[in-house]
């Protein structure tokens, strides 16, 4: 493990050690390896991509499905003092061209991106342009036919092997069975990719299941007895039902 990571996972994410995989999974990015990450949520799944892509020359590229998401990461990392952007169509034009003159420059670390715009010839024809540290594809579960939030976009993720082949790429999720890692890294073209699986035990979490007789007494009383001036979400099968 190099010394400036160790001195990073202090200074700009404010952690004095690794938690679980992590230190296995950043070296590995570190020294060029693709890997696929399976991560419960909550488990640092994030830090595995951002810790390397400030230790390895270049920019990191990192594939998120959702808008809200890649602010969030932005916003958290620019607090950090990192340099991150993200490219996405709430983006005026003005302020995609200042993106791309920023990476042009060597002036942005992550970069977060749509698959659908990283895979628009304008943003590969950038990518061309300047040095990569690294591909992170976040949510990669999205590959998958068989599951709910399939996005046909992320099948065509495997031409970024065929365009950069010497830069890393690393798949992450937190919900992927044995056929589903087997789908990602076939779709991904990941088959040679060193596979990390963290334990999903959470022993903060446990289900029970109540027979019902009378709901809103049994919630009442589930509150009262169990969660008083505890904060908490009640699910139901409908809006009307959680307004009612």
């Amino acid at each position: 493990m190099p010394g400036s990571a160790r001195e990073l996972l202090g200074r700009v994410f404010g952690y004095h050690r690794f938690r679980g995989q992590q230190e296995a999974i950043v070296e590995h990015t570190i020294a060029g390896g693709d890997s696929l990450v399976l991560m419960p949520t909550g488990g640092g799944k994030s830090l595995c991509y951002q810790l390397p892509a400030l230790v390895r020359p270049g920019a990191a590229v990192v594939v998120s499905p959702l808008i809200a998401l890649m602010r969030d990461q932005v916003d958290t990392l620019l607090q950090a003092g990192v340099r991150a952007a993200c490219l996405n169509s709430t983006l005026a034009y003005e302020e995609v061209r200042d993106v791309e003159d920023r990476l042009r420059a060597g002036g942005i670390d992550l970069l977060y991106v749509a698959p659908e715009r990283l895979l628009g010839e304008r943003t590969l024809a950038l990518l061309d342009e300047v040095e990569l540290a690294l591909f992170a594809i976040d949510e990669a579960h999205c590959v998958s036919q068989w599951g709910h939030d399939f996005r046909p976009e992320y099948l065509q993720l495997s031409a970024l092997h065929e365009r950069f082949p010497a830069v890393p790429r690393i798949a992450l999720t937190a919900t992927a069975d044995e056929p589903t890692r087997r789908e990602i890294r076939e779709r991904l073209r990941l088959q040679e990719a060193r596979v990390f699986i963290a334990g999903f035990d959470r022993p903060n979490i446990r289900y029970r299941v109540v027979p019902k007789q009378s709901p809103r007494e049994q919630l009442a009383r589930f509150l009262d007895n169990e969660h008083r001036g505890d904060a908490g979400i009640v699910y139901c099968l409908s809006r009307r039902r959680v307004e009612e």
